[in-house]
């Protein structure tokens, strides 16, 4: 999960309050140093989090709770509503084809940003163009070009052309109509004059609906000093934070770009394409105090490829008609919607505090076994399982490079699910026969 050793040291402080016995001044003074220490381990500037504790600690003093709330309940509320309020505003931001420029420094994700930004838009029914606009560096218009075809969205480079901004007027020349037009820019190491006068010129031909601006969340609370600079310089519509997945700066950075005037309006959760979403502050918290985001699940599962197959494959599972096809369905859709743990700590009850990560992991790698074995079989097979004998199982084995253990283990995985559903299904039916006798007032039968 992001940020994961902020969440688990504020889901501690939300645990310590549900644990004590009355909601007390020693407890109050102890809930407010764990905030503090918990922030300033994530990087978050000193001051903010000093003055964030501080209004937890006076309306935990000077207000009332609601009619019918706990004590408990209502300062688990106070903390909710002030990590959230460091984490600045929702922006909205339409899928629909505009035209968007990407700024930054060297080094801060730009390029792959541009490929995550065309998925979320192809994925979502928009056409994307990606246009190679940083002409000083050959590795980032071939990496654009490769992340292009990755996607299927248009690509437009000049190789020859020095000029970003005539690289730009060729591109939008070339471009069909109707495309949500994505530039990559060149970056520096520094903010420096050249850079502010070319992203300029770049801005003047491409006339964009949204300058964003791409920061590496290990930048820290630095980040918001550098948001800061490219805001005034170039006016940002909103910042993308990359990689906060992997660092331990990443508060910093969250809560240092949001005070800066720049709204967040994508976070980068981890390397692959799809993973990037948008930023949320509400659910953020919800999910970093282990209380999930059913609402991005739902979304993640919109997002599948091959809806259709999956809702499927849970019909007949629901309906005690479940086969080895169904069950490969299924793992697909699971691999498509991300890894285990961030599945996880998107719902209610089942965050990272209560699930151990080392199960989880073996979890992730036993299903993708699964699935390797489920890609190994015939569409007999997977259609009907009992002609599974021991020659086909050792056949099974030898293509999917797993153990003969794997597939029986696969076999007696898929038959205790398959009973499991058809007892929910006669069940089910049971109790539609039984209501119908009941409405027609029969007396039910003792079978």
């Amino acid at each position: 999960m992001v940020l994961d050793s902020l969440g688990k040291s504020l889901r501690g402080v939300l645990q310590k309050i549900a644990r004590g016995s009355t909601v007390d001044a020693a407890l109050l003074a102890e809930v407010v140093r764990d905030i503090q220490r918990a922030l300033l381990q994530a990087d978050v500037n000193v001051q903010l989090a000093l003055d964030l504790t501080q209004r937890v600690r006076r309306r935990a003093t000077e207000e009332k709770p609601p009619a019918g709330a706990s004590l408990r309940d209502f300062l688990i509320r106070i903390i909710y509503e002030e990590i959230r309020g460091i984490l600045g505003k929702e922006r909205p931001f339409e899928l629909k084809p505009k035209r968007i420029l990407l700024a930054g420094l060297f080094g801060q994700g730009k390029t792959t940003t541009a490929g995550k930004l065309a998925r979320y838009f192809q994925k979502r029914g928009v056409r994307v163009g990606l246009v190679a606009a940083d002409v000083h560096r050959p590795a980032a218009i071939d990496q654009l070009e490769q992340l292009a075809k990755k996607v299927g969205a248009e690509f437009y480079a000049n190789r020859a052309e020095r000029r970003a901004e005539v690289v730009v007027r060729e591109a939008l020349a070339a471009f069909p109509p109707h495309l949500a037009i994505v530039v990559d820019t060149a970056g520096r190491s520094g903010i420096d004059a050249e850079l502010i006068a070319e992203l300029k010129r770049v801005r003047a031909t491409f006339a964009p609906d949204e300058t964003i601006l791409v920061l590496d969340a290990a930048m820290g609370q630095s980040a918001g000093r550098s948001a800061e600079a490219f805001h005034q310089a170039v006016g940002l519509t909103g910042v993308i934070l990359t990689k906060l997945d992997g660092s331990a700066k990443g508060g910093g950075a969250l809560s240092a770009v949001a005070v800066s005037g720049a709204p967040i309006l994508f976070i980068g959760t981890g390397e692959h394409l799809d993973e990037l979403e948008r930023f949320d502050p509400t659910r953020f918290v919800s999910r970093l105090l282990g209380m999930g985001d059913i609402q991005t699940l739902l979304e993640r599962f919109e997002e599948l490829t091959d809806k259709e197959a999956a809702e499927k494959a849970a019909k007949n599972l629901m309906g005690g008609r479940f086969s080895l096809r169904d069950m490969r369905t299924q793992l697909a859709s699971l691999g498509q919607m991300g890894p285990f743990s961030k599945l996880m700590s998107m719902v209610p009850g089942l965050g990272a505090a209560k699930i151990d990560e080392k199960q989880l992991d073996a979890t992730q790698i036993r299903l993708q076994r699964f699935r390797a074995i489920l890609d190994s079989m015939t569409p007999q097979e997977l259609d009907d399982p009992a002609v599974i004998k021991a020659d086909r199982i050792h056949r099974i084995a030898r293509g999917s490079g797993q153990r003969t253990q794997e597939v029986r283990a696969l076999l007696k995985h898929y038959e205790t699910t398959r009973k499991a559903a058809h007892g929910l299904a006669s069940n089910r039916r049971l109790r539609r026969q039984l209501e119908k006798q009941f409405a027609a007032g029969e007396t039910p039968s003792p079978e």
